[in-house]
């Protein structure tokens, strides 16, 4: 990872700018601070603690971002509005047509935040065949994971933004359009989910995505953020793992999928790097981490304890329609697929083990990203050595709607956040099983990566032992598969390096 550093006398030149287009206003604001104390003591910007004061009614904890926070929110016309008598004016009138935000989680690293467009809103805008809502959402960070990435730094310039945005990106990717730019040194992406086709009732087209993102852009304004001590060090920690060995926990290398799964029958992701120390995503083990779109017959492992528990097999990769630029294909699957381990063999547990009984729980303290009826539930988590998310899959969207599995959620790590279940698109649309993926951020935006290796040393520290690797066999075990002669031949070399 990479810290930037954020170049804040352009920030306050620029909110000056902003906050002088209502001369009444621009008198609720000081911009001559102490000069004498560090620039990340807020005594040294005035006017950004006078506008996170203002603005943390809307964006709750606008003043921990230790960067600029740019959204759609024009405060100098809503502080404009409000001394008219208006004040409980609609904000979506302040926000170019976006709804009251969705979402918005600021922390140590930067921060998020979600808007959504309703049908019909926003005057001058095509009109479109997409029927719901459109979210939008934005991230400003100042910690950047630096991927060994080939797709990086591709796009197109934007003309209709080229006066605002210099250096501006566009560029479909992983299912998203993207547009990724660097503002007062600090990176930038705003995206939306599309489908780069014809456009549907309930699938949006990325043709349809352009001009809403592009009136998000020309709206973005200067809401806040506060700076922070700067950082010199964000070098990675390593994960903590068991010392005793576990008895039959095993496991398959990262990257060995079964053989021709992967997307065009190129082979999977080899990631040692676990990106995060997490609680494993099932509160209970055992739990098998394999392909639940190849069979057990093609792979070769129907044995094992628990009929089939271990060893392990990575899955990311395997192929899939989803764009995914870590896999060598372009393409492929972008997480791992986690399955309750059947009842032990007679085991008088009976229902009570089945898959649809086992809780799914979170592996850290974070925010819930997620909208009434999706079916996937992301874990943001944002701390001053992590901008990472989380994202679940499978659970039943109604389930996770009654608790209240909603947009700004907190939760804390191993809560109960729902249950393994079996929903794609529709109730029994895929086998009882979890998927579980992370995504990073990058100046490309949030970018998905193999979480093997993030699970297998999270569920190491849930059964507190440490996993076998299959094909590190200490020398006396592949000795005694050698045959007769040449077993010999490796007893006396031994014998010979003792004396």
């Amino acid at each position: 990872m990479s810290a930037v550093r954020v170049e804040w006398r352009a920030v306050l030149n620029q909110l000056r700018s902003e906050i002088n287009s209502q001369p009444a206003i621009a008198q609720r604001f000081t911009f001559a601070g102490q000069r004498r104390v560090p620039a990340w003591d807020p005594r040294a910007t005035p006017a950004l603690v006078q506008l996170n004061a203002i603005n943390s009614a809307m964006f709750a904890g606008i003043g921990r971002s230790p960067v600029p926070v740019l959204l759609p929110f024009d405060t100098a016309a809503y502080l404009e509005a409000e001394a008219s008598g208006t004040r409980h004016a609609a904000v979506s009138r302040h926000q170019a047509g976006f709804r009251p935000v969705d979402l918005f989680h600021a922390g140590p690293s930067g921060y998020d935040a979600v808007f959504s467009l309703d049908p019909g809103a926003g005057d001058g805008l095509p009109s479109r065949t997409f029927a719901r809502p459109v979210e939008v959402q934005i991230t400003g960070s100042v910690l950047v994971y630096d991927l060994a990435d080939p797709l990086s730094g591709k796009g197109e310039p934007v003309k209709a933004l080229a006066s605002q945005f210099p250096d501006m990106r566009r560029f479909i990717r992983e299912g998203y359009v993207r547009y990724a730019f660097t503002r007062f040194g600090v990176p930038y992406v705003v995206s939306i989910q599309c489908l780069d086709s014809a456009p549907r009732a309930r699938r949006l087209a990325c043709r349809e995505a352009y001009p809403i993102a592009e009136r998000f852009l020309k709206a973005l304004r200067i809401a806040g953020g506060q700076p922070a001590r700067p950082r010199f060090d964000v070098s990675s920690e390593v994960a903590e793992r068991p010392a005793t060995p576990s008895p039959d926990f095993s496991y398959r290398p990262s990257g060995d999928i079964i053989a021709n799964s992967g997307a065009r029958r190129r082979g999977g992701r080899a990631d040692l790097v676990a990106y995060s120390q997490i609680r494993f995503p099932l509160e209970n083990a055992p739990a098998r981490v394999s392909s639940q779109q190849f069979t057990r017959r093609k792979s070769g492992e129907s044995r094992g304890t628990y009929q089939g528990v271990y060893p392990w097999r990575d899955n990311f990769c395997e192929a899939r329609s989803f764009h995914v630029g870590q896999c060598a294909a372009g393409f492929g699957h972008q997480g791992q697929d986690i399955r309750p381990a059947p009842c032990p063999p007679n085991s008088s547990a009976g229902k009570a083990c089945h898959p649809r009984k086992q809780a799914v729980v979170a592996v850290r303290d974070g925010v819930v990203i997620r909208s009434l009826k999706q079916q996937a539930a992301t874990l943001q988590i944002n701390t001053g050595t992590e901008h990472i998310r989380f994202r679940y899959m499978h659970m039943n969207p109604s389930a996770m709607d009654a608790d209240g599995i909603l947009n700004g959620r907190r939760v804390t790590e191993g809560e109960k956040i729902g249950v393994v279940s079996n929903y794609l698109d529709f109730p029994n649309g895929t086998s009882y099983h979890l998927h579980f993926d992370v995504q990073v951020f990058t100046r490309d935006g949030w970018i998905w990566v193999n979480p093997y290796t993030t699970l297998i040393a999270s569920y190491e520290r849930l059964i507190r032992g440490r996993g076998h690797e299959i094909g590190t066999e200490p020398p006396a075990a592949v000795a005694h598969a050698l045959p007769k002669n040449v077993r010999r031949h490796v007893a006396r070399q031994a014998e010979g390096r003792a004396n």
